[in-house]
C-alpha cells in the first residue's frame, strides 16, 4: 500500500537522525565521565577509548528502544498535525492499519535489542571490568596522572608528578611522601625516570633531589641531598575476581538461578519486550489535535515511558530481594502496559472515525 511504503521510508529516515542524536549524547556523556576519571588517575588515559567503546555497546539496547519509540511517535504526530490522518481515516483506514508497518519497521530493531541485551551487552560489561582490572595491576608510576596526588596500592606512599615528558617514562618535579616504620619521609626531585632491573624488578630513579626524613625539630630529623635515588615500585599481584552479575552470560544466569541472577535475567528479557510494547504504544500516543496544544500528548508519552522503565526497575529490585517470584515478575509489568495499550487503542478508534467525517 502507498501509505505503508511512505511510512516505512519516513520511519527509516527519522530513525537514523534520532539514533545519531541519542548515540552522540550518550558518547559525549560517557567520554566526559571517563576523562574525569583519567584526570584523577582512576583510569589510564590509554584505556579511555576502549572503555568508551564497551560502554557504548552496553547502552545500545536502551538507545535502540528509545529510537523505535520516538521514531514512531514523531512520525505519526506529524501526520496528525498536518491532517494526513484525516485523509487516511476518510479513505476508510482504521488506526489498526498502522500496526503492520510499525511491526515491519520495529521487528528487526526488537530482534537486535534482544541479541544485544542477552549476549553482547553482558560481554561488553565483562570486557570493561576485565580491562579495568588489568589497568589496576599496572605499577604505581604507570598510574600516576600529572598534577594529581595519587596514593600507592599499599597505601603507605603518595606520588605527585607535575609533568610527564617524552615517551611517558620521564617525569619532572616529583614529590613522594612515604611512611616507613612510623617515620615520614618526603622526597622531592627535579626529574626522574622508570627503570627495570635484570630480575624484573621495577624502579623509579630520581635525579637531583632532596629527601627529608622524620619530624622537623626532632634531633633525628634528616635532610639528604642526592644526585641519584632509586626507589623500588611495587606491582600489584593478580587476584582472581568473579565477574559481576551484569557481566555474566545469559546461560550462566540460567545455570545459577539465584535471586540476583534471576533479577538480571528479568531485565535482559524485559528490554526487547518493552521495545515491542513501546512501538505499539506510540501509535495511540501520537494523537495530536491540530487545534489544541501540541505538547500535551508528547508529555504524556514521555511520562508513559518513564513509568514503564521505572516499573521494570522496581520489579527487578523486588525479584532480587525475593519479594516477588521471577515467574510473575517477568511478565506482570508488560501485561499491565498491554492493558494500557488496549485502552488507548479503544479510545483512539472512537476518535478516528470522527476525525474522518470532519
Amino acid at each position: 500500500m502507498i501509505f505503508q511504503r511512505a511510512l516505512l521510508r519516513e520511519f527509516g529516515n527519522l530513525a537514523l537522525a534520532v539514533f545519531a542524536t541519542l548515540f552522540a549524547i550518550t558518547l559525549t556523556t560517557q567520554l566526559i565521565r571517563l576523562l574525569g576519571q583519567a584526570a584523577i588517575g582512576q583510569v589510564l588515559s590509554e584505556g579511555v577509548a576502549a572503555l568508551l567503546a564497551f560502554s557504548a555497546l552496553n547502552y545500545l539496547p536502551v538507545l535502540l528502544s528509545l529510537t523505535l519509540f520516538i521514531t514512531v511517535l514523531m512520525t505519526l504526530s506529524r501526520s496528525y498535525r498536518e491532517s494526513e490522518m484525516v485523509i487516511w481515516f476518510g479513505s476508510g483506514l482504521s488506526l489498526l492499519a498502522w500496526i503492520r508497518p510499525v511491526l515491519l519497521f520495529g521487528g528487526p530493531l526488537v530482534a537486535l535489542v534482544a541479541v544485544l541485551s542477552l549476549f553482547l551487552s553482558p560481554w561488553a560489561i565483562g570486557k570493561a571490568e576485565e580491562y579495568r582490572r588489568q589497568m589496576d595491576l599496572r605499577d604505581e608510576v604507570s598510574r600516576v596522572a600529572p598534577g594529581v596526588f595519587r596514593e600507592a596500592g599499599s597505601a603507605d606512599r603518595v606520588f605527585f608528578v607535575e609533568e610527564i615528558a617524552g615517551d611517558e617514562t620521564n617525569v619532572q618535579n616529583v614529590f613522594i611522601a612515604q611512611m616507613r616504620q612510623g617515620r615520614l619521609g618526603i622526597t622531592v626531585s627535579r626529574r626522574g625516570y622508570r627503570e627495570s632491573a635484570e630480575n624484573g624488578d621495577r624502579f623509579v630513579v630520581l635525579l637531583d633531589g632532596r629527601r627529608y626524613e622524620g619530624v622537623p625539630g626532632d634531633p633525628d630529623f634528616k635532610v639528604m641531598d642526592f644526585q641519584r635515588y632509586a626507589m623500588r615500585v611495587e606491582t600489584r599481584e593478580t587476584q582472581a575476581e568473579e565477574a559481576s552479575t551484569k557481566a555474566m552470560s545469559t546461560f550462566g544466569l540460567l545455570q545459577a538461578p539465584s535471586n540476583s541472577h534471576l533479577a538480571e535475567l528479568l531485565w535482559r528479557i524485559g528490554l526487547p519486550i518493552a521495545a515491542f510494547v513501546l512501538a505499539l504504544l506510540a501509535i495511540p500516543l501520537s494523537f495530536v489535535n491540530p487545534r489544541a496544544s501540541r505538547s500535551v500528548n508528547l508529555l504524556f508519552a514521555l511520562f508513559t515511558y518513564m513509568v514503564y522503565a521505572n516499573l521494570l526497575s522496581i520489579v527487578q529490585a523486588w525479584v532480587s530481594q525475593g519479594r516477588l517470584t521471577f515467574s510473575t515478575g517477568w511478565w506482570v509489568v508488560h501485561a499491565g502496559m498491554l492493558g494500557v495499550l488496549a485502552l488507548l487503542f479503544y479510545r483512539r478508534l472512537r476518535v478516528g472515525p470522527l476525525l474522518g467525517r470532519r
